[in-house]
């Protein structure tokens, strides 16, 4: 049970992620739209998510120095304030050239805002209540993900997709108020250390968590093997689209059918995961969430209709949820917030890298050859890695890491 002076905060901090969550939902679907409207080509649209990683190979390098150094709750805020006022902006660009700017400087508050929110979130949460809390997170991120385009069609009805990002805007501001009601976790003369910053001190930081690295193998290892269950489904999700409609056949409305039912995968695992926190241990989350996702994935690839497509929806949404409350809980349990933001960003350059190359790869691949194909080859691959994770969670002699 929750008791509401102890988790006061906590879902608090929930109710400022599901704001922002929900907003960055519409926003997205809103500048597909928009941008689709202007060009009418899907290459133009394309550009707009390979922003997302390229933002966070230009920022990672040095936003950890500064994330570990400056005042958490007051750089959140600050970053979605940056980010309200350039989405109020974007309406108004007529130039492709500026929506892309744009678009790539709000995707940098972003790609430092995450790594922040999740310092800000360790210190926050107690130890003991972290597993309840992620699988809550996954659960509202998982509800903004049906919730929003439904929104976002309503919105265009009534409005338009222009309409719809100003309202993004808006919701920033209210997630900004939200951590503004937040405790300051951190004494002001910790900040200032930040204005010491440099090349130096940032080539310093990167030896300091390569030799962590080094001497937390363990940690590194699991670390790096969920960035590639991440680099998997992103990749394999960039011909989701093209594989429901162009060889499963199936209608735009009953594609957005089956995203809605992936939802509801991610919601239900959410919140069997807050209802078991205490009794499912981290690497049992891990190893789950990386043996059924890609079996999700492989159930999807030889789907012949609706049903089992939705079955295969299903498992995979279902079992990530496992995967990333299990990870996101080991992470904070094992890193400390002292080098968090330096940790998750360093390592995040390679992440964003791999999520380019295998993006692309696949694209290029399935010009070539059958979708069907490419995808189920790409699933057979991820359920190789699945299985060398849960080899490497489930090990006995790591027990004390869980």
């Amino acid at each position: 049970m929750l008791k509401s002076s102890k988790w006061k905060n906590p879902l608090l901090l929930l109710l400022g992620i599901g704001v922002s969550n929900l907003g960055a939902w519409i926003y997205l679907i809103a500048l597909n739209l928009i941008v689709l409207d202007m060009t009418g080509s899907p290459l133009a649209v394309s550009v707009l998510y390979i922003l997302i990683p390229f933002a966070a190979l230009c920022t990672n390098f040095w936003a950890g120095s500064f994330i570990d150094r400056l005042n958490k709750r007051n750089l959140m805020i600050f970053l979605d304030l940056i980010r309200a006022v350039f989405i109020f902006l974007l309406p108004f660009m007529d130039s492709l050239f500026f929506i892309y700017l744009l678009v790539f400087i709000i995707n940098i508050a972003s790609s430092i805002f995450e790594p922040a929110s999740m310092v800000y979130m360790t210190k926050l949460i107690p130890k003991t209540d972290r597993q309840r809390f992620n699988a809550l997170r996954n659960f509202i991120n998982s509800s903004g993900f049906i919730l929003g385009p439904s929104i976002a069609g309503f919105l265009f009805i009534i409005g338009s997709p222009y309409l719809a990002i100003q309202l993004n805007s808006l919701a920033l501001c209210m997630s900004a108020i939200v951590i503004f009601l937040l405790p300051n976790l951190e004494l002001s003369e910790e900040t200032v250390r930040a204005e010491k910053v440099s090349i130096k001190v940032i080539r310093n930081d990167w030896r300091e968590i390569l030799s962590f690295s080094k001497s937390n193998m363990h940690i590194t290892l699991v670390y790096v093997l969920f960035s590639g269950i991440t680099v998997f489904m992103t990749a394999l999700d960039s011909l989701e689209a093209a594989f429901a409609t162009k060889v499963l056949l199936l209608s735009e409305s009953s594609y957005g059918f089956l995203v809605s039912i992936a939802g509801i995968g991610i919601i239900i695992g959410s919140l069997t995961n807050a209802l078991f926190a205490g009794r499912l241990k981290t690497n049992i989350l891990i190893g789950v969430g990386a043996i059924f996702t890609p079996i999700g994935y492989l159930i999807f690839a030889y789907s012949q209709d609706f049903t089992w497509a939705a079955i295969g929806f299903l498992t995979l949404t279902f079992a990530i949820s496992f995967g990333n409350t299990g990870f996101l809980t080991f992470y904070q349990n094992n890193v400390s917030v002292h080098i968090m933001g330096r940790f998750s960003s360093i390592f995040g350059i390679l992440e964003a890298l791999l999520i380019i190359l295998f993006t692309a790869a696949v694209g290029v691949l399935a010009e070539s050859y059958e979708i069907r194909f490419i995808y189920s080859i790409g699933s057979f691959a991820f359920l190789i890695l699945g299985i060398i994770m849960s080899i490497v969670v489930l090990d006995k002699t790591k027990k004390a890491f869980y």
